[in-house]
């Protein structure tokens, strides 16, 4: 099977049980400045988890794209993606624990003929000082489901400390079976919405665990473990509670948000615990073996980076996030590079992104058309940031060239062969050499360390000079995440009054420019603050200070006009024939919201937003340029 024909199983599956399929939501989150890409399947669901009416129902299924920035450094292993796609099912107040238990284990076990007797589960263990209980009830439905597949379903506690203990259900607690965006409950915000969660696993044998090269071969073996012997293929989250500032409450209604990963269920049904060696991957990795002349078995770490830092980049660029040294498009750019440097180990020195894109492109175009549609601007930016690169690992050749030089005896000393040993006390002041390499030429330290010992300074300490540029590295990040922290504080997820104002104001703006500078003008991102907004569209060029004005006058006549602004649902179709403009289309199923301010303006979205443009008060632009290559950006505000 193969992962296209388990995806359509899957939709079908739900279709039969009543849902509701649409499609997926862009990567590039709309007008959610809380964070910068789509990393759940349930993301774009929350209004509704949270009781807002869904327009299809309350039964919804899709296959969500996601990006998980986070898990970037941990891809090299034969699981780790940052790119997934997010198999879900969606109760918004309809079906609970029982239908969820029963649906997910039949198109398991007939749907994808998955052998019973090697799928586990986990549970929440509960927690008094939250005042939640221990799922009880998921264990009866689970155990009433495998024992009418005759197997015995003992539930066992503590199987991290005393291992498996014959159990096929186990309890564990909110480090690992709770479930919300922000992860454990004290790590939620005020208005989060989460839950206990009952987890599927896949049991590929234990001669995983016990092979003699396994690290965890003398521990005591659980599903939860990293030996490789059990892999997550579903999460079933039973999102039924909402932090309050006395603690937890019940949600208005009792929901179901089931996330399953495609490309794990793939590897399931395949029976590989390497993900990489489903088909998913079996076009590009001979591409890259035939451009490096080596094979997957033998460098499986550099290919597995490449595979999935390609995709990744593919899908973040057919979304708009073009490579750049900030926000969505710092991620695409590191992706890349990461992808050119492993290339660089496998003796890869031409060009090949666009060769590996390709082949993604042709794999996912029936599923994801935007791909195909996009495909000349995905390969021009892939050939773009490469010969950057490239001239980047030029550049910071020469650099480390020109440091040994000139520090000479004062930071190395003559080995009797003539190779070159660093002195203890200057580990400190080389570990910001390589670090500065690192971040303002983007050469990457793995890179450092082999141009070193290629020019004779051999013995360095690399264990503690890593330890110090990761000091410098944390040390970075804190800072960037301090001003990322102010640059989003009080951003449109608080839906507060002027937030909602300015979010209206967008929308005018977005019409003005089209009148004024033409059609081709289509939005590219935004992000709004309490303080401002800010508005990324395409346009080749500056725009002059006449073509602002005439902006801004266009934009203020319509708030004196004091238009009704009105939310009208519909059909996609149906609001692209009545003109309406959306960017992120990708994210909508066969229902959208489309709000109209008079006849200026009519744009597909979410909201929130003002009743009438008259509360707006007097628009302004105060910044206009450039954003990224064919990008400009304005920020305005409201007086």
């Amino acid at each position: 099977m193969t992962a296209k024909e388990l995806r359509e199983k899957y939709l079908n599956f739900f279709k039969e049980k009543g849902h509701v399929i649409v499609s997926s939501a862009s990567l590039i989150p709309e007008n959610d400045p809380t964070t910068l890409f789509t990393g759940s399947g349930m993301q774009p669901m929350v209004p509704y988890l949270l009781g807002e009416k869904h327009p299809l129902g309350t039964r919804i299924a899709d296959s969500q794209k996601s990006f998980r920035a986070v898990d970037m450094d941990e891809v090299g292993d034969n699981r780790h993606t940052t790119l997934f796609e997010m198999l879900g099912n969606w109760s918004l107040g309809d079906y609970f624990k029982k239908e969820q238990i029963e649906w997910m284990f039949e198109f398991s076990i007939k749907w994808l003929d998955l052998d019973p007797n090697r799928i586990y589960v986990s549970v929440f263990r509960g927690n008094e000082e939250l005042g939640i209980p221990r799922d009880d009830e998921a264990v009866r439905v689970w155990r009433e489901n495998f024992e009418r597949a005759g197997i015995k379903a003992e539930a066992v506690d503590f199987a991290e400390e005393n291992g498996m203990q014959g159990g096929r259900i186990f309890y564990y607690d909110e480090t690992k079976n709770w479930w919300s965006r922000a992860g454990v409950p004290d790590n939620m915000p005020i208005g989060e919405p989460g839950g206990p969660d009952s987890e599927m696993f896949w049991d590929f044998g234990e001669h995983l665990k016990l092979h003699e090269n396994s690290l965890w071969k003398d521990q005591p073996c659980h599903i939860n473990c990293d030996c490789g012997r059990f892999l997550e293929i579903g999460n079933n989250v039973f999102m039924e509670y909402v932090k309050t500032e006395k603690g937890f409450e019940f949600l208005k209604q009792k929901n179901v948000d089931y996330g399953g990963g495609l490309e794990r269920q793939v590897a399931a049904v395949q029976d590989t615990p390497d993900i990489f060696l489903t088909d998913i991957f079996f076009e590009p990795i001979k591409v890259i073996e035939n451009l490096c002349g080596k094979k997957y078995a033998d460098n499986a770490e550099a290919f597995r980076v490449i595979l999935d830092h390609l995709r990744a980049a593919t899908f973040l660029i057919s979304d708009g996030a073009h490579p750049s040294n900030k926000d969505q498009g710092y991620f695409t750019r590191r992706l890349i590079r990461r992808a050119v440097r492993f290339a660089h180990k496998l003796g890869i020195e031409n060009n090949f992104c666009g060769e590996v894109a390709k082949v993604y492109v042709e794999y996912y175009k029936d599923t994801y058309a935007d791909l195909e549609k996009r495909s000349n601007e995905i390969l021009g930016e892939l050939e773009k940031e490469e010969n950057k690169f490239r001239e980047t690992l030029d550049t910071g050749l020469k650099l480390l060239e020109k440091f040994i030089a000139r520090t000479g005896d004062s930071f190395f000393a003559k080995n009797s062969d003539d190779t070159l040993l660093i002195r203890d006390n200057k580990y400190e002041d080389l570990a910001e050499v390589v670090f500065n390499l690192y971040q303002t030429h983007g050469f990457p330290f793995e890179l450092t360390m082999e141009e070193l010992g290629l020019r004779g300074i051999s013995s360095i300490d690399e264990n503690k000079l890593r330890e110090l540029f990761n000091k410098n590295t944390v040390k970075h990040q804190e800072l960037s995440r301090a001003g990322a922290e102010q640059k989003f504080k009080g951003g449109l997820a608080d839906q507060s009054e002027l937030t909602t104002r300015l979010h209206t104001a967008t929308h005018l703006l977005n019409a003005a420019l089209r009148k004024v500078l033409g059609e081709h003008i289509s939005q590219k991102g935004s992000n709004i603050t309490g303080e401002r907004l800010r508005f990324d569209f395409s346009h080749p060029q500056k725009i002059t200070p006449e073509e602002i004005k005439t902006v801004e006058d266009l934009v203020n006549e319509q708030i004196k006009k004091d238009l009704p602004v009105l939310l009208e649902e519909m059909s996609l179709e149906e609001a692209k024939e009545k003109n309406a403009t959306g960017v992120f289309e990708s994210k909508y199923g066969d229902k959208v919201k489309v709000y109209s301010a008079g006849e200026f303006s009519k744009e597909i979205c979410g909201g929130p937003h003002a009743e009438r443009t008259g509360e707006l008060g007097k628009f302004r632009i105060i910044k206009e340029e450039a954003s990224s290559a064919g990008v400009r950006r304005i920020k305005a505000v409201l007086e």
